[in-house]
């Protein structure tokens, strides 16, 4: 059985463990509002960047001819997964790797790859026969956009080049605080864009300046960032947001168990109390006799 010392020590620790929990809840509950407002920002903008593809592809006669559209015979692929810096996020990252773990199955190691996003995904892989041809570690869960575009950058070149064939994403997108999705979607070669329904084409007929092609050649690049971007919104914006439950409950835990404890405590020391009582009573007794 415990001692009054132990208890006390116990109660010491876990209330420790409770202020730490409380102050990163918080911290993820101000980093979140930022993060959220992040990823609500940059998704009617990837949305209307499609729609406009979709559009200007309709009143082309001639066809795609972009290195973005190029599909070939698949010899390799790669996976972008989009993981955290940081852990203490609850099942964020372990989601995330099942995820990826269940696409890589079946695979040939030597025909598919891994670029990481976030320290938790490179940590996992790196010992695993996954190759993982390219770590980025640094974002902290912030849109640093030279980064950002190093990381297209990278990936657009590996694509354009033939090093690659097919590269999907795999992140978690963000829906609300307490709804989370792990999302797995192709990101390059980017699918040629239907043609737009004749209801939602105003006007119907669109005159290219200076042409076609060199507008699809600035407006493809732009596409292909803002939907990493994108992604990458929603993933820091999910991560702060599964941080923040997980330290909530976390909080809530140790509150709970704080006042099993402080009970225990109290039993614990009213029973001592009531025992040197009965010694008291019963040496008095003992000497009336």
């Amino acid at each position: 059985m415990a001692t009054l010392r132990d208890i006390r020590k116990r109660i010491r620790s876990v209330t420790s463990t409770e202020q730490i929990t409380r102050a990163m809840k918080m911290v993820a509950a101000a980093r979140l509002r930022k993060a959220q407002l992040q990823a609500e920002q940059a998704r009617p903008y990837a949305e209307k960047m499609a729609e406009m593809l979709g559009h200007l592809s309709s009143a082309m006669t001639e066809k795609l001819t972009h290195p973005y559209f190029e599909k070939r015979e698949v010899n390799r692929q790669t996976l972008v997964l989009v993981t955290s810096d940081r852990g203490l996020c609850g099942a964020f990252n372990a989601n995330l790797i099942r995820r990826a773990e269940s696409w890589l199955e079946g695979k040939d190691p030597d025909k598919a790859e891994l670029v990481a996003v976030g320290r938790r995904g490179n940590l996992y892989f790196r010992r695993r026969q996954w190759p993982v041809v390219k770590a980025f570690n640094e974002f902290g869960a912030r849109l640093d956009m030279p980064m950002i575009r190093d990381l297209v950058g990278y990936l657009t070149g590996r694509f354009t080049s033939g090093e690659t064939d097919e590269i999907f994403l795999l992140y978690t997108r963000f829906h609300s605080i307490a709804r989370v999705r792990v999302t797995l979607e192709k990101y390059l070669n980017i699918e040629r864009p239907q043609a737009a329904d004749e209801k939602k084409v105003t006007g119907g007929v669109y005159i290219f300046e200076p042409d076609a092609a060199t507008i699809f050649t600035e407006l493809l690049p732009r596409y292909a960032l803002i939907r990493l971007q994108s992604a990458l919104a929603n993933s820091f914006a999910s991560e702060q947001a599964t941080r923040m439950l997980a330290m909530s409950m976390a909080t809530n835990n140790a509150e709970e168990m704080i006042d099993r404890l402080t009970l225990q405590y109290n039993k614990a020391r009213q029973a001592a109390i009531t025992k040197e009582l009965l010694e008291v009573v019963s040496g008095a007794e003992a000497l009336r006799a």
